[in-house]
């Protein structure tokens, strides 16, 4: 038993680490959606993501709102994976799960739709979305 109390105190911290680091503002450079860089997006062009504790909220450039979520990252694994569950928009009730890398600068994931197997790689195929964002501010 002391030993899954040890495992889940680090998970916790590496957990809470990585969520701050993620924290701000950050905005859309690249998408490739089923396989396809940069089509046409129903979100508008470079939407802007604002992550707040473990919530987030997708704007168009005109401010208006798209999507707004939680989310239940696990930095200890490999790829590192994070679960979006949207609270609001087309999906909202949905949870579609992923993998991501960050660094200061750039947060990259690759979703797979509701009820998929998570992504294995940083590249699409039918049913997944991955996303490219460059840090605004924090």
């Amino acid at each position: 038993m002391p030993h899954t109390l040890t495992k889940n105190v680090g998970l916790q911290s590496a957990t809470a680490d990585e969520l701050q680091k993620l924290q701000g503002i950050w905005q859309q450079i690249e998408c490739e959606i089923d396989g396809v860089k940069n089509p046409p997006e129903e979100y508008g062009a470079e939407p802007v993501s604002t992550f707040i504790g473990d919530t987030f909220v997708v704007t168009r450039v005109d401010g208006s709102v798209v999507i707004k979520g939680t989310l239940s990252l696990d930095p200890t694994r490999q790829p590192k994976t994070i679960d979006w569950t949207d609270t609001y928009g087309a999906d909202a009730g949905k949870t579609f799960p992923a993998i991501y890398t960050l660094d200061e600068q750039r947060f990259i994931f690759c979703a797979s739709d509701e009820g998929q197997p998570r992504p294995t790689d940083f590249r699409t195929q039918n049913g997944q979305v991955l996303r490219i964002l460059q840090r605004i501010s924090q």
